[in-house]
């Protein structure tokens, strides 16, 4: 092998272990720079060590001796930074001629020779950096991995919680739910209404602010006090002012967190004031019947025994146990179908016969049949019809049966020599018809007007002058509002006498 080739060899392969002629350039400026540092320190050091003998030994060192030494000290120095001088400037020069060896290193081996030899270099920095960062990048990985798992949960637990108030906001009861220090965590529209608060702005409230029940506030506290979140307490409220006082059956619940303690208290307020009412109405109407019933079948009995224990001795007694036993019973009848047909109207089943009837004939019917009473009370009735004879669509026999019930209650309630007047009137604006049924009686005091057709209602100062069951104007309401769609009004003034109006939909035909 010649010279040429062994010295290519050489560099070849020195150049593979330090590409760009590196090495010299490491060796050079360490060299440099331990020459100067040395010759520096040396220096000093044998300064520093010639001061503290000729102080320590004045005798055994002379002068000469010393600046002899600081002499060779100052020699050393100059030396030193002779030689620094010169490595410096041959650092100066070497990034030109390894330029110059980069550029024909590649015009001889070729860029991907030089590349390859390049990168052979670069493996160890960038193993040991790959060993540095390649940790720092895993755990950077994690991280953004458990960042893009928490975003997850919290949208998750977003849409549970945007569901959760969802849930409650449909809730047709009233709920509120409360945090671990009393204070208003959630609470539904129905709440707010019930208890007139904004449940928007009451969130983070505390409950004594928001509730001004105090009793509520005082079973909320309790309840999360007890410390029990298996315990549901259950109790039943009265909230309102004077002019509206509702019932609640209220619940509540402990809502234990992930340690078992408890971390709120769940409130639910069910409004249980109509069934309330309508306990109450069963109950007086039960009263109200049992006594309407006995009053009649006490009579009934009472004379049935007198005949059959022979008091009425001759046919004129007898004839009139019977006309009194007979009157009794046709007013038991006439309670049990009045509350029957209220009864059916009221539920909905009643059967409703419409037809095409003229009111005029209806309310001559009418006359005709409450005519006798009015004789023997030398009550006069006048009838004032309407000339146009509109016909309405309805149902003849319940328009009879409440027309009869408003000339019986006006010729009972009228003193003897009164007057009855009927008078019809068409509206065509609203295209309705009105019988007013007028009569010069005793009149309905102000304060028993807005009780007037409630089932058994009868105003305490006529229960003297007539019987009455206290349903016939209940039923007048009911077949001519909830049956037909039409109105009823009453104006009166006591001493003076009452006139009821009623006013019925005109229909041009028949449907169907």
């Amino acid at each position: 092998m010649s010279q040429e080739a062994i010295g290519s060899t050489e560099r070849v392969d020195a150049e593979t272990q330090y590409p760009l002629g590196l090495r010299p350039i490491a060796t050079w400026s360490g060299g440099a720079q331990g020459s100067l540092v040395v010759g520096l320190l040396t220096c000093l050091a044998f300064g520093l060590v010639l001061l503290a003998a000729r102080f320590l030994f004045p005798a055994e060192i002379t002068l000469s001796i010393t600046l002899l030494a600081l002499l060779a000290s100052l020699c050393g120095l100059i030396v030193a930074m002779l030689w620094w001088l010169v490595l410096g400037r041959e650092l100066d020069q070497q990034p030109r001629r390894l330029a110059q060896q980069i550029q024909s290193d590649r015009s001889a081996i070729g860029p991907l020779a030089f590349i390859s030899r390049f990168d052979a270099w670069l493996t160890p920095i960038r193993q040991a950096v790959q060993r540095t960062v390649g940790p720092l990048a895993r755990r950077v990985d994690q991280v953004q991995a458990q960042c893009r798992e928490l975003e997850i949960q919290v949208r998750v637990a977003d849409a549970e919680r945007k569901h959760i108030e969802g849930i409650v906001q449909s809730i047709s009861d009233a709920v509120i739910v409360t945090d671990a220090f009393n204070e208003v965590a959630l609470a539904n529209q129905t709440a707010g209404e019930a208890l007139r608060f904004d449940p928007a702005q009451a969130k983070h409230q505390p409950v004594e602010q928001i509730f001004h029940d105090a009793v509520l506030v005082r079973l909320i506290k309790d309840t999360r006090e007890s410390g029990n979140v298996t315990n549901r307490r259950q109790a039943e409220l009265q909230i309102g002012d004077a002019n509206r006082m509702r019932t609640f059956h209220v619940t509540l619940s402990c809502v234990p967190n992930a340690q078992g303690e408890v971390a709120g208290v769940v409130t639910i307020l069910h409004d249980i004031t109509r069934e309330r009412e309508i306990g109450e109405m069963k109950s007086d109407f039960v009263s109200s019947v049992s006594h309407e019933l006995r009053t009649p079948l006490s009579s009934i009995k009472a004379y049935v025994e007198m005949l059959v224990d022979g008091e009425a001795n001759d046919e004129q007694t007898r004839a009139e146990f019977y006309n009194i036993i007979q009157s009794e019973t046709n007013r038991l009848s006439r309670l049990i179908d009045n509350i029957l047909n209220i009864s059916r109207i009221e539920s909905g089943i009643v059967k409703v016969q419409r037809e095409t009837i003229a009111l005029n004939q209806v309310v001559e019917e009418v006359i005709d049949v409450i005519q006798p009473q009015a004789r023997a009370k030398r009550i006069i009735i006048k009838h004032h019809p309407d000339p146009a004879a509109h016909q309405v669509y309805a149902d003849r026999d319940m328009i009879y049966q409440a027309l009869l019930n408003l000339l019986i209650n006006a010729v009972k309630y009228t003193l003897d020599d009164g007057e009855v007047v009927i008078d019809m009137a068409v509206h065509e604006q609203d295209r309705t018809v009105t019988i007013a049924v007028s009569d010069t009686g005793v009149g309905i005091p102000d304060d028993a007007l807005p009780h007037l057709f409630k089932k058994f209602y009868r105003v305490s100062d006529h229960k003297n002058l007539a019987k009455g069951t206290g349903l016939g104007l209940n039923l007048v309401k009911h077949i001519v509002e909830t049956v037909h769609g039409g109105s009823v009004r009453v104006d009166s003034q006591q001493g003076t006498g009452s006139t009821f109006r009623v006013s019925l939909p005109i229909l041009a035909s028949a449907p169907g």
